[in-house]
């Protein structure tokens, strides 16, 4: 659910059950409570109006309605709301296309605040945190920059991520368990007629959480779950990268089953390096696109 969805819903819940309402019945101080901007608000409280849960008086204030206009309706069922998590996703595609441009791109936090209809300070702390995954750079007084990602800083990312995972997969040998693997194998089908292939892409999470080494987690948490697995779903590859991609999935899936660890091993690595052509095609291309609004 969207987070003007989220707001109404909270909302019609809280003046359903009787509850005391989190705050004063006003627009800036509903944004605040909810950590939004006004953007949201408006459509949450217009969406309430037009359910008459909520109803304007003289000089645009806002009430609760009659009890009797309301009390009937059929409850509607609350989903979580956006997570720093879920913002984090977001922000990474605005980074991710800034680093695709041929320059450094400032990103400002007032710009990304009203795209994405959000405070501010959310926009501040998940860009935080990004530049704690060196995916941006914070300068002080002058905001957050992009520098551009360039084709020697994805070779060196592929070569250590493939050092490392390999070392996953070495430490995880004990704990892989066949139960484990046979679903994934299950959604890297082999393609059919004309069926459109798929792509299970949980085998790379699996080895690395069960090598238990927090440092590799750390590392693939930090980059190739953020910008490089964004870069990659951003692309759209076509149907036969996807394909190619899943039978290479099912070659490492095969001989883990089978318990043939060498094998393994050299299906990783050939599918590790085959990506680094489809990213570098995707650096090429992407790199001719304009600058993200996000950046002026």
């Amino acid at each position: 659910m969207e987070l003007t969805g989220y707001i109404a819903e909270d909302l019609r819940a809280r003046i359903r059950s009787g509850d005391e309402l989190p705050c004063k019945l006003t627009l800036p101080a509903l944004a605040k409570h909810y950590g939004v901007s006004l953007t949201p608000v408006r459509g949450a409280v217009a969406r309430l109006v037009a359910d008459a849960c909520l109803e304007k008086l003289p000089g645009g204030r806002l009430s609760v309605a009659p009890l009797k206009r309301w009390s009937r309706m059929r409850p509607t069922p609350i989903a979580p709301p956006p997570t720093a998590r879920d913002w984090d996703r977001a922000l990474i595609r605005d980074v991710m296309l800034a680093g695709l441009s041929r320059e450094t791109v400032h990103l400002r936090e007032e710009a990304l605040a009203r795209k994405h209809g959000v405070g501010r300070s959310v926009i501040r702390q998940c860009l935080g945190r990004l530049a704690g995954a060196g995916l941006i750079e914070h300068l002080p007084r002058r905001g957050w920059c992009v520098h551009p990602l360039l084709e020697d800083d994805l070779a060196a990312f592929l070569e250590v991520r493939e050092v490392l995972e390999l070392k996953a997969l070495e430490l995880a040998k004990p704990h892989i368990r066949k139960a484990d693997l046979l679903p994934m194998l299950e959604g890297n089908p082999a393609v059919e007629g004309d069926q459109p292939p798929h792509l299970d892409n949980r085998l790379h999470d699996y080895l690395i959480e069960k090598s238990g080494n927090r440092y590799i987690q750390i590392f693939f948490r930090q980059h190739t779950a953020t910008f490089f697995t964004s870069a990659f779903d951003h692309a759209a590859p076509e149907a036969h990268v996807v394909a190619e991609m899943a039978a290479q999935h099912r070659a490492i899936l095969e001989a883990l089953i089978a318990r043939r660890w060498g094998r393994a091993r050299e299906a990783l690595v050939q599918h590790i390096r085959a990506q680094k052509p489809i990213l570098m095609r995707i650096l090429r291309t992407r790199t001719s696109e304009s600058r993200p609004e996000v950046g002026r």
